[in-house]
């Protein structure tokens, strides 16, 4: 499927923030009315960085945007984060050409910062996603959209939604038990909660792998790393199925 990427910026502070919108080419008449907002992890500005899972994701049908916002803001990114979210929830319709149903995901900090938001609606409204997909996330620290690790914020009374979490068995910058402690939390207050545990580290859950030279996460062509990033792009899509 051919992808085509885009970008625009959302309004957050004074200029704004840019956000690339990759979204497949469809046959004439075809619709998916699935929507991805995806969040980079810890960092300045490096939505490149998700730019190789966006496509992948974008390739399984649901049209992908990925913002950049700033954890080294005194808020923590709080701003530029919910600001994202309310531009992908303005226009989620006009990317689907229908309804539009937004499935909220993450990588690392900005995994923390999807849960966060999903366990602790109040901070935006009361307003949920359609299912949230956390990758590689720390769950004990407060997240970045919250103010609270989204592993204390399990037992408030919210309506569970579809949860998927993607967790490195190798990862030594985020241990994979933060994920497993937070599955096993959301599985006994009734969540639906899927823990996949891929043989990979930070980056390789991407597809990507960690050039210190550049001091982040870059694209690859081992077909190994690519696999792993691929089987995590089929997991986020397959969060909800597209309405037929």
């Amino acid at each position: 499927m051919t992808i085509t990427t885009r970008t625009e910026r959302y309004a957050t502070g004074g200029a704004g923030k840019l956000l690339d919108i990759h979204a497949p080419i469809r046959p004439s008449g075809q619709r998916d009315d699935r929507c991805v907002l995806l969040w980079h992890g810890m960092g300045p500005d490096e939505r490149e960085v998700m730019a190789s899972l966006a496509r992948e994701i974008a390739g399984f049908g649901p049209t992908v945007l990925v913002p950049d916002w700033r954890s080294d803001r005194p808020d923590g990114g709080r701003e530029h984060l919910t600001d994202a979210l309310r531009f992908a929830r303005d226009h989620v319709a006009a990317f689907t050409g229908g309804t539009g149903r937004l499935v909220l995901a993450g990588w690392s900090a900005g995994a923390a910062a999807a849960l966060g938001v999903t366990l602790r609606p109040d901070v935006v409204g009361g307003w949920r996603p359609a299912a949230v997909v956390g990758v590689a996330g720390g769950y004990r620290r407060p997240a970045p959209t919250t103010g609270t690790a989204p592993l204390h914020a399990v037992g408030r009374a919210v309506a569970p939604i579809p949860v998927r979490l993607v967790h490195g068995t190798t990862d030594e910058i985020v241990p994979v038990d933060s994920s497993r402690e937070l599955h096993e939390a959301l599985l006994a207050h009734g969540w639906d909660s899927e823990l996949s545990e891929p043989v990979t580290d930070h980056a390789g859950v991407l597809g990507c792998v960690y050039d210190p030279a550049a001091h982040r996460c870059l694209a690859t062509d081992e077909p190994s790393v690519s696999r792993i990033g691929r089987e995590t792009a089929r997991l986020i899509a397959g969060a909800v199925s597209p309405s037929r």
